[in-house]
Order: structure tokens, then C-alpha cells, then sequence
């Protein structure tokens, strides 16, 4: 497959941090775990920075799935969910996405989101299209192969993977897609890159604390309480990380998530990270300010 090249200047300009209000799309295993459900709230709720014009719900596979499309289908009825509890209509914003992940580095996974971030993409516009993914990157890898030139018009941010400093970087989001991960490393796509362990890890909150701010304080709220609550048995001394707020988190304001230029990596087939300072460049998140964006995330909840 053969890529568009975008200079290195055209990409440092693309990879700068937004100024003003940004289009957006959001492509989420949402009910994965319990983090997804934050971080699709809070960019609803984020109207002075975020126009979020799609939700495309992406695969996943483990003990809260039977197989990657029932994962997805339960990530796009929780999505429907989370929009209904919002009073937020539905209609003609979410997309089901795969069914299956990339059985290859060049065979895209036809789905319905895959073909409207491509439509969406393509449109005219004046900036470019932020597609924010906070999954398996199966989605977004499937849009680029069915239209490469959308590399032009988009940047992503994607939270997968771990820091580079890291002994691997077997990260859930990255590792159920190893071909979709290596295609959006390696395609000179302008890259957010928003590390798991080492990076995001510190990002956590605790069912008291949660209790505090958010339960009571809105039906949103409430929900977003409970399935913090309902995802152990033993809170006692237990926190949880909800790091895919990060993601929403550097758009609202990138000073919260700092960032630094870097040459992409190479992701192995030991699934770990190899570099060549001559490849192309992405922005890798370096640390999360904790507290400004909790800050943050707890008054638009409210």
C-alpha cells in the first residue's frame, strides 16, 4: 500500500495543538471497561472546544465479550446508552464498526464507520478532521486503507500502547490489532500518541472521590458512579484508572497533557518498540496533570 507523503513541515504545522473550536470523531470500545463512558461524556460536554460530529464504535475481545463483534455491538448500544442519559438523540452520529480486526497490513475491515470517517474525512474543509480512538485502532486503520489520501486530512490522537521507555508494549488497545497499530505508526498519518503504562497510568480515581463530586450531582454523574462502583468487589484501598479522558483531555487544553515531537517508533513483532531517528514525526504525551483536568471533568459532569 502506498501512502501520501506530507512534508515534515506540513506535518509539524498539523501536529501543533488546535487553536479554537475542533470537528471531531470519537472511535470507542465503550464498554469495554468504564473509561470510555468518561471520556464520551466529557467531550459532549465540552462544547467551547469540541464539535463531535460521529461515534464509531470498535471492536474488542475479553471476558466482557464473546468474540471482537459482539464487543463492538455491546460498545455501540452503550453508546446509544451514554446518549440517551445525556438526552442527546442518536440519529445519523453512531456507526457500528468491525466485526474482526486486520487479518493483514493491507486488507481493510469493512464497516460503517470505517466508510463514514472516510466520507467525513474528505469533505472540504478548512482544518482538519480530529479522530479521537480510545480502542483497538481497527477503525481508523480500515479508513486509511480504503482511502489513503484522508492521511492529508485528518490528525489522530490515539491512546494505545506504552511509554517508549517501557520493557514492551503489550497495551490492550494496541495488542488485539497488531497489524491496524503498525499501519498507523507506519503511515506518516499526522499521530497524537497518548501512552497506557508509564504515561497515563497515574490517572486514577476512587469510588469515594467519585461519590463526592459526581454521584447525586447529575444523572450522568450517577451512571458514570455506578459502574466505577460495579466494576469491583473489593474497594477498599482500590482506584481506578479512567485514562482515556486524557485524549479528550489534550484537545480541551494540551498544557494538561504535555507533549513532546518525536521520530514514530517501530512496533516489532515481539511487540515492543524499536527506533530510527529518519521515519517520520508524531507527538507522544510525556505526562497527564492530574488534577486540572479532574477539575475539569467533574464541573461539566455536574
Amino acid at each position: 500500500m502506498v501512502f501520501p507523503k506530507i512534508s515534515n513541515v506540513q506535518l509539524l504545522k498539523r501536529l501543533e495543538p488546535p487553536q479554537g473550536i475542533i470537528h471531531m470523531v470519537l472511535d470507542t470500545d465503550t464498554y469495554n471497561e468504564i473509561d470510555d463512558q468518561f471520556a464520551l461524556a466529557y467531550a459532549l460536554r465540552s462544547p467551547e472546544k469540541i464539535r463531535l460530529e460521529a461515534i464509531y464504535a470498535a471492536p474488542f475481545h475479553n471476558d466482557r465479550s464473546t468474540s471482537p463483534e459482539d464487543g463492538m455491538e455491546k460498545s455501540y448500544q452503550e453508546i446509544l446508552n451514554v446518549l440517551s442519559i445525556l438526552n442527546i438523540s442518536s440519529e445519523k452520529i453512531v456507526y457500528r464498526g468491525s466485526k474482526g480486526f486486520l487479518k493483514d497490513e493491507n486488507t481493510p475491515q469493512e464497516s460503517q464507520a470505517a466508510r463514514d470517517l472516510v466520507k467525513r474525512a474528505m469533505e472540504d474543509r478548512d482544518e482538519p478532521l480530529y479522530v479521537v480512538a480510545i480502542g483497538a485502532i481497527t477503525n481508523v486503520a480500515s479508513a486509511i486503507l480504503l482511502e489513503p489520501k484522508i492521511i492529508e486530512k485528518i490528525v489522530l490522537i490515539w491512546l494505545g500502547g506504552h511509554a517508549f521507555f517501557w520493557q514492551d508494549t503489550k497495551e490492550f488497545n494496541l495488542q488485539q490489532d497488531v497489524y491496524a497499530s503498525r499501519l498507523v505508526f507506519n503511515c506518516g498519518v499526522p499521530l497524537v500518541h497518548i501512552p497506557c503504562m508509564g504515561v497515563t497510568t497515574h490517572f486514577v480515581t476512587t469510588i469515594p472521590e467519585l461519590e463526592c463530586y459526581l454521584m447525586g450531582k447529575s444523572e450522568i454523574g450517577t451512571y458514570l458512579t455506578e459502574i466505577v462502583k460495579g466494576y469491583t468487589n473489593q474497594p477498599f484501598g482500590w482506584s481506578k484508572v479512567i485514562w482515556d479522558v486524557t485524549a479528550i483531555a489534550w484537545l480541551i487544553n494540551p498544557d494538561w497533557v504535555p507533549t513532546s515531537i518525536v521520530h514514530s517508533p517501530i512496533l516489532t513483532d515481539q511487540v515492543t518498540w524499536s527506533f530510527d531517528t529518519t521515519r517520520h514525526f508524531i507527538r507522544s504525551a510525556t505526562y497527564i496533570r492530574r488534577d486540572p483536568i479532574f477539575a475539569d471533568l467533574f464541573r461539566k459532569l455536574t
